[in-house]
């Protein structure tokens, strides 16, 4: 489904990726993992040329983003993406902020965007909320409503950048089953997280980032029990150190 190829990106004279290689194939789930500002969500907005980089292979089904007579528009609407902040439209109701896109870009009727819509609000849990307006959310059913508005658009792959690392504590938990159970559906997601536990326990393959590059890969068990690179068991023996803190403070 996707492929990248000695990928480079730099910001002015700032190398934050540097000979990115990676393939996500179909139904694969790929998780993210490294310290801030390792490139992870850079190397996330590449994806879909939401960044453009300077050099390298993106290919998405084989049809090479670098193209310059590819129609990106056309990629975008086979890859959904959510995104740290909602960027719900707050002047729209929720059922309006899921059915624009496919009404304005697929062109489907409005009844057939809006009976799509009623669906995924039923996937999410938020039925109830297809005639509110976004501030009157909660940040779990805000975001909740952004992943329904992805999957309106009936994508083939997903991006997620850190979805809940703007949500309150007990808010995480309630978007992070949303995106277990697109796992166990078979969509092809990758993924940005901080969060371990739901790392270990959705994805297929780990990657672990440090400083524009990924430094080691595998198999969750392989990352989170037998990392091989030091940098990889410093990140990790710190996070759990973290976090058994935290849970020892709550």
């Amino acid at each position: 489904m996707i492929e990248v190829i000695d990928l480079h990106k730099s910001f002015g004279s700032q190398a934050v990726l540097k000979q990115i290689n990676m393939k996500v194939l179909h139904q694969e789930v790929v998780v993210i993992i490294g310290p801030s500002g390792s490139g992870k969500s850079t190397f996330l907005r590449c994806l879909n040329l939401l960044e453009q980089p300077q050099s390298g292979q993106i290919l998405i089904e084989g049809q090479s983003l670098m193209d310059p007579n590819i129609q990106i528009s056309t990629i975008r609407t086979e890859v959904g993406m959510v995104f740290q902040q909602f960027n719900l439209f707050p002047h729209m109701k929720v059922i309006d902020n899921i059915t624009i896109a496919p009404i304005q870009v697929r062109k489907w009727s409005v009844e057939k965007a809006r009976s799509k819509a009623i669906e995924l609000l039923a996937k999410v849990g938020l039925s109830e909320k297809a005639n509110v307006y976004p501030d009157s959310l909660s940040g779990g059913q805000a975001q909740r409503v952004a992943i329904a508005r992805a999957l309106a658009m009936e994508p083939k792959i997903m991006l997620f950048d850190e979805p809940t690392s703007a949500l309150d504590p007990e808010m995480v938990g309630e978007v992070l089953a949303v995106m277990k159970d697109l796992a166990k559906e078979g969509m092809t997601m990758v993924i940005v997280t901080h969060e371990m536990d739901f790392a270990r326990e959705v994805s297929d393959r780990v990657l672990f980032m440090e400083q524009g590059m990924i430094v080691e890969e595998g198999t969750p068990e392989e990352i989170f029990e037998r990392p091989t690179h030091e940098r990889t068991k410093s990140f990790l023996s710190r996070r759990d150190g973290y976090l058994s803190l935290r849970k020892y403070k709550e």
